[in-house]
């Protein structure tokens, strides 16, 4: 076991291992498994057949309840992120949540899978957003614990592949499981069996007790707040990161309903499989090689705002072309560019944090800016899709919103 000194707390110095980077990368696998895979096809799925009686429609329905999930994720991360920051335990900081996080997703997605109604739908993703962000939390903050800071492009890299084949993991077991409730079976085994060699070889740093602040419900609650005016970087950062994943969140919301409603395509189900594939690939390209050049040149701000602006140019076509060939292209623009935006964005994002003794809840605050458009994707979207002009409105409404974050990035003085 790992303790302090060094310390939980010190800035790290030592480079990583490739198990260790493999081991976390394994273990954000299996968290986004459990989140994408009702994302892109069950929760759309369980949408469908709930709706007729609800008085919605199943784009509404779907808003609804991805949206309120959202909401809990929006507070369950940077909470649960603060109360890493102050576990004392043997096992460490983080992994107890990790474990605890991934116990908690696979049950919530049983619950899911025995959903009888929209309630109850509404319940079990919640449950998943609630627990899985305990766990997403951790791993995130294993990171500036852990890896200095000439290696985190390359770290970040590896966690932005480990999403991307999460999502695809996730979209191949929904549609081959053989139906929505062995989709989301097969999924909560993958959750928590993909956390366990990261908790089971390596051990965490652990944080002695002297160094864990006294406990106050005020110091605690106003510890979320981060003033801009204080750390601009970070608010800038964070207001970069928040509409570049607003723009996408708003391209996948639908995803499903687009090839179906629009296109016409004669098996969407698979013809998500098939996009997420395309962009899967052409992100995994890129998704390591940025973080490992960003780290060789010392630079960030250039690699996130190139990757931001070809995002935008991409959803921009998405809006003009709306065929099936149009959207195989835009997929794979838009993994390239991902690829780069999440491997080097990251590490941008863990050279603005402002205090180590706060890395999981600071990490927890920016990952917001993940949740948080997911919040605000169904409030923009529904109405866009169903009055104000449909798919076309809204894929230009989110080249907009990404060109918008890419101005942004030149704010942040403190970073190259």
């Amino acid at each position: 076991m790992t303790a302090a000194p060094p310390g939980a707390l010190a800035e790290p110095v030592e480079r990583v291992g490739r198990g260790w980077t493999a081991s976390l990368s394994l273990a954000n696998v299996a968290i986004w498994v459990g989140w994408y895979g009702p994302l892109q096809i069950l929760l759309a799925r369980q949408a469908e057949d709930f709706a007729p009686g609800t008085g919605m429609s199943k784009e509404t329905l779907l808003a609804w309840v991805t949206g309120v999930g959202a909401v809990v994720s929006l507070a369950a991360n940077p909470f649960f992120g603060a109360l890493s920051d102050r576990t004392t335990a043997r096992w460490g900081r983080r992994s107890p949540w990790i474990v605890a996080g991934a116990a908690g997703g696979a049950l919530s997605l049983l619950v899911l899978a025995g959903a009888g109604g929209l309630w109850l739908m509404t319940l079990g993703w919640c449950l998943v957003q609630l627990t899985l962000n305990a766990a997403f939390a951790a791993v995130t903050a294993a990171v500036p614990d852990r890896v200095p800071r000439l290696q985190r492009g390359v770290v970040g890299g590896w966690l932005g592949a480990a999403q991307i084949l999460g999502a695809v993991a996730g979209t191949g077991l929904a549609t081959v499981a053989g139906g929505i409730s062995a989709g989301y079976v097969a999924c909560a085994v993958f959750a928590l069996a993909g956390v366990l060699p990261y908790v089971l070889r390596h051990p965490d740093l652990r944080l002695a007790a002297t160094d864990r602040p006294a406990w106050s419900w005020r110091s605690f609650a106003r510890g979320f707040w981060l003033s801009p005016r204080r750390y601009p970087d970070f608010g800038w950062a964070w207001l970069t990161r928040f509409l570049i994943n607003l723009s996408n969140a708003l391209v996948l919301l639908y995803l499903l309903y687009y090839l179906r409603d629009r296109l016409h395509y004669s098996d969407p189900e698979q013809g998500v499989l098939i996009l997420t594939a395309v962009d899967s690939v052409a992100l995994l390209a890129t998704v390591v090689v940025g973080g490992i050049w960003s780290d060789r040149v010392g630079r960030r701000k250039p690699f996130v705002k190139w990757s931001g602006a070809l995002m935008a140019a991409a959803t921009a076509l998405l809006a003009a072309w709306q065929t099936w060939p149009g959207a195989i292209v835009v997929a794979a623009l838009l993994g390239v560019a991902l690829g780069v935006f999440m491997s080097v964005d990251f590490a941008l994002m863990t050279d603005v944090l402002p205090k180590a003794a706060d890395r999981g809840k600071d990490l927890g605050v920016i990952n917001v800016a993940n949740a948080l458009p997911q919040v605000a994707a169904p409030a923009l979207a529904a109405p866009l899709v169903t009055y104000l002009g449909g798919y076309r409105v809204l894929y230009a409404v989110a080249a907009v919103i990404g060109v918008a974050g890419v101005v942004f990035v030149d704010r942040i003085r403190g970073v190259d």
